[in-house]
């Protein structure tokens, strides 16, 4: 009966940190941009500091009509957006939150699961672009399929770094292992994976899957109502799994003054400044072209990532 009890407390955690935190993401990413860009709305909805703006979108995306078009995979079209969404969630059983047992569930090769995971996410985004009967999502889908392939490997290489630092790949091993003296010479890894990280989750600057300007909104131009609001609540999602895992696998995540208390403050808090810089770089870089992304990847950060391989097995090898 306890190990009932304990398993449904987890996942209750787990189910109310994936849907708080990315409103949470959402509601600071307004008044972020509301501040930088000096937009009235999200500064003034509702009164005080315009609180009542993620209200307003929550009921305009529920009053909206929910339209499939007559040409589209039907199955396929409204099966997109679950797609792009759930797969974060089973990741957020695997990020250590505290020290100890504060985790939803101990995997044994955590860093993989969990790019394994996130990468089937970006799989609704192609569905729905493939599924859409529209030439412009067709070719959104299309970049984001180039961009997954492009990104998904520096990012790979990026976390094994860490793994082999650490000599194991589950994310609770990786942290016990993790020392202050790691921050200087992981940090090119930690800038590569976060920036893969950023591509994958087609922010900017590498929004160009879904460039309103260039393609209207990529593949999700057919969307309307809560489906397209799902998938905006997919892409908080992702923002705060991919803050939560440059935190755990290189700032250290739950250590800090007092860890053994407030290890689950430093990791919230580490993750709560890597995603105010996903949106301060929202608002600060114009969009790259898609010529320019690909290069960023193959030219820039495959090089980088295995730049910081090398530089770890260096370090092992002087260590040992």
């Amino acid at each position: 009966m306890m190990d009932v009890v304990d398993v449904l407390w987890r996942l209750l955690a787990v189910l109310l940190a994936f849907l708080l935190l990315p409103l949470v993401v959402g509601q600071a990413e307004h008044k972020a941009m509301a501040h930088m860009q000096g937009r009235v709305g999200p500064m003034y909805a509702g009164g005080f500091h315009g609180w009542a703006q993620l209200v307003a979108d929550g009921v305009k995306f529920a009053q909206k009509e929910d339209i499939v078009p007559s040409g589209a995979d039907r199955r396929v079209f409204q099966l997109a957006p679950a797609i792009a969404l759930l797969p974060y969630l089973v990741v957020l059983i695997a990020i250590p939150v505290g020290e100890g047992d504060a985790v939803g569930q101990v995997v044994d090769a955590g860093v993989f699961f969990v790019l394994a995971v996130m990468g089937v996410g970006v799989l609704g985004s192609l569905m729905g672009g493939w599924a859409s009967a529209n030439k412009f999502s067709l070719l959104g889908g299309l970049r984001t399929a180039a961009q997954l392939l492009a990104y998904e490997l520096p990012m790979l290489l990026a976390a094994a770094s860490v793994a082999m630092a650490a000599g194991t790949l589950s994310l609770p091993g990786i942290l016990d292992a993790w020392q202050p003296w790691w921050l200087p010479w992981q940090i090119i890894g930690g800038l590569v994976f976060f920036t893969a990280g950023l591509a994958e989750l087609q922010r900017p600057p590498f929004d160009a899957p879904v460039a309103d300007s260039e393609i209207i909104f990529g593949a999700y131009t057919e969307y309307t109502g809560l489906r397209f609001a799902l998938f905006l609540l997919a892409e908080y999602a992702g923002i705060v799994v991919l803050s939560a895992l440059t935190a755990v696998l290189f700032l250290g995540g739950w250590h800090g003054p007092a860890s053994g208390e407030l290890g689950w403050v430093w990791t919230l808090l580490k993750t709560a400044v890597l995603a105010f810089v996903v949106i301060w770089l929202r608002v600060s870089y114009p969009r790259l072209r898609e010529d320019q992304i690909q290069r960023v990847a193959w030219t820039v950060l495959v090089p980088l990532a295995l730049l910081q391989i090398a530089l770890t097995g260096v370090v092992k090898v002087v260590i040992q």
